[in-house]
């Protein structure tokens, strides 16, 4: 696992995760038997990840979905799949790292792979952009999708990115276009596509990788119109120290996976291990890997034209309510 900020309310866990280590440092300087000593505190500390996590607010969820100890794109890449390709460039202005993507193989099985990369430091998140893409990245992503679909290939891509890059130069370029054509278009892929957001799902920067068969989701994870500073900004006119708006905004635009898959706006929740994604990059991965594989499974099973047609019908179907 990196290194980065420890959130407020981790602090109790990152405290007691320092004396464990303390005692181990101390056996291998003094030949000391703390074995008993470690074995009691990790119990607790497996104990009280457990209890936080289960008790997170959703502005709690909010601060560990963006968090920099979260596996990103390239480390599912490494940890599930095989004989990764990585494909650049929209074959019209540049390659933007924002958004990778290539062919890969799950279980023996081809796949193109696209996500949002953000970085862990400060030059990672310069070349990166922090994970917000410009129009050339959507359109890799789409490029990518459609070469997918010439070979008959399943899409999965990772959505994590506080929204799509709005300066100047992407907006001349054309970032609303680029976005509406991958909606467009992914509604209208003629093979399987399994979106999976595994931290920040921000606005149209997150649905033009996410329009999506099967959409699921991390623990953890959040998936939103606007970021809560936005919605508390718009609304309240909050700025952003005002600590208890964010908090009714986060609440308010219901964002967690809890909230939104009785709202059919997800499909399933991925469990997480105790104390976050963070906490066990391969224990994450691996549920991540497991739940692909069954979605995979049962999306095989339809041909591409009845497949369109139940994407396009899952997504008629969000919002429908009855009084």
């Amino acid at each position: 696992m990196s290194t980065g900020v420890t959130l407020e309310f981790e602090k109790p866990i990152a405290e007691l995760e320092r004396r464990i280590e303390d005692l181990r440092k101390a056996a291998g300087d003094g030949q000391l038997s703390v074995d008993e000593e470690v074995s009691t505190l990790e119990s607790k500390l497996a104990e009280m990840r457990a209890e936080v996590y289960r008790n997170l607010t959703p502005i709690q969820r909010v601060q560990v979905a963006r968090s920099s100890k979260r596996p990103f794109t390239e480390d599912y890449i490494r940890l599930i799949f095989t004989d990764f390709i990585e494909l650049h460039g929209d074959r019209a202005f540049r390659d933007d790292a924002a958004i990778i993507g290539g062919w890969a193989r799950l279980d023996g099985e081809t796949v193109m792979i696209i996500g949002h990369q953000r970085g862990r430091d400060t030059k990672e998140n310069l070349k990166r952009n922090f994970g917000m893409p410009h129009p050339e990245g959507y359109r890799k992503a789409l490029r990518l999708m459609k070469l997918a679909e010439k070979f008959h290939v399943p899409v999965l891509t990772f959505v994590d990115t506080p929204g799509a890059w709005a300066g100047l130069g992407a907006e001349e370029r054309g970032q609303s276009e680029a976005i509406a054509r991958n909606l467009l278009e992914m509604s209208q892929l003629m093979v399987p596509i399994i979106a999976t957001i595994i931290g920040e799902g921000g606005s149209g920067g997150a649905l033009a990788l996410a329009v999506a068969d099967r959409v699921l989701m991390l623990e953890n994870a959040i998936y939103s119109v606007i970021t809560v500073e936005g919605c508390a900004a718009i609304l309240w006119k909050a700025d952003g120290k005002n600590q208890e708006l964010r908090d009714r905004a986060a609440s308010a635009l219901r964002i967690t996976a809890p909230d939104l898959l009785p709202l059919k706006v997800i499909d399933e929740i991925i469990p997480e291990p105790p104390g976050g994604a963070h906490a066990n990059h391969e224990a994450a991965a691996a549920s991540v890997q497991e739940v692909l594989m069954r979605h995979l499974e049962e999306l095989r099973k339809y041909r591409p034209e009845k497949l369109v047609r139940r994407r396009r019908q899952k997504f008629l179907r969000i919002g429908q309510w009855s009084e």
